[in-house]
């Protein structure tokens, strides 16, 4: 069963400085049937204007990966963290019992374009952590590349749930699967490009909530970057 949530029904707000598109119920934008997908509470699609962004705020009881598609986001946080996070890596922060950060746009001409996706963690009250690494068209390219895990398997970040996050670039025409296991489900975000998910056509932005498929086949209808979730 595949159920497709469309780019252009998410919630949408335009600040001036961020326009934001949010999949699924945040901040003032609440639909009570999209509340998040198992663990997966969050996924926003955030294009940030130069010199702009975030300042100072608070989290807590949250896994909170950011996944870079064009430009740089300086993080700052209360852990003594500090970096420009740019295409390719992938940051979780541990937020558990609380944790303070910044994120801004450092350019003073480009916008910077990013997904910033909240995962529900397996515990309340973790120690806060951090992580960062970098992986590569060449390394999503044509195949699901593990980016985020349980365990920190093949040299993922690690995350405090029973998820596994993959990325893949996907070539128009070519296809890469995935085993999906009894009583696992999946969420498909479109980051890039266009894609066929099981013979379902996703653009742009879309999402699509798996259950009860032992197999995903995706296939590019253009170039295409996603993101797969495998959740329990």
């Amino acid at each position: 069963m595949i159920k497709i949530r469309k780019a252009k029904d998410r919630g949408h707000f335009n600040f001036g400085w961020l326009d934001t598109y949010h999949t699924f119920s945040f901040g003032d934008y609440y639909d009570p049937s999209f509340m998040g997908f198992r663990s997966l509470r969050v996924i926003n699609e955030d294009f940030v204007h130069a010199g702009r962004g975030f300042p100072t705020h608070s989290h807590r009881d949250m896994e909170i990966i950011t996944y870079i598609l064009e430009g740089g986001l300086e993080h700052r946080d209360s852990m003594g963290n500090g970096s420009v996070i740019r295409p390719g890596d992938v940051q979780r922060m541990t937020a558990g019992t609380g944790v303070s950060h910044s994120e801004a746009n450092p350019s003073a001409e480009d916008s910077v374009h990013l997904l910033q996706i909240w995962i529900m963690p397996q515990a309340q009250g973790l120690k806060p952590g951090y992580e960062q690494k970098f992986f590569s068209d060449e390394q999503k390219h044509g195949s699901l590349r593990l980016i985020a895990s349980a365990d920190g398997r093949n040299d993922s970040v690690t995350v405090n749930q029973d998820v596994s996050v993959f990325g893949a670039v996907v070539d128009s025409g070519r296809t890469v699967n995935h085993q999906l296991a009894s009583n696992r489900h999946a969420w498909i975000q479109v980051a890039r490009g266009e894609v066929v998910v099981n013979g379902e056509n996703l653009d742009q932005g879309d999402g699509a909530a798996i259950s009860d498929e032992s197999e995903l086949i995706i296939s590019g209808r253009t170039r295409a970057e996603i993101l797969l979730f495998d959740m329990a």
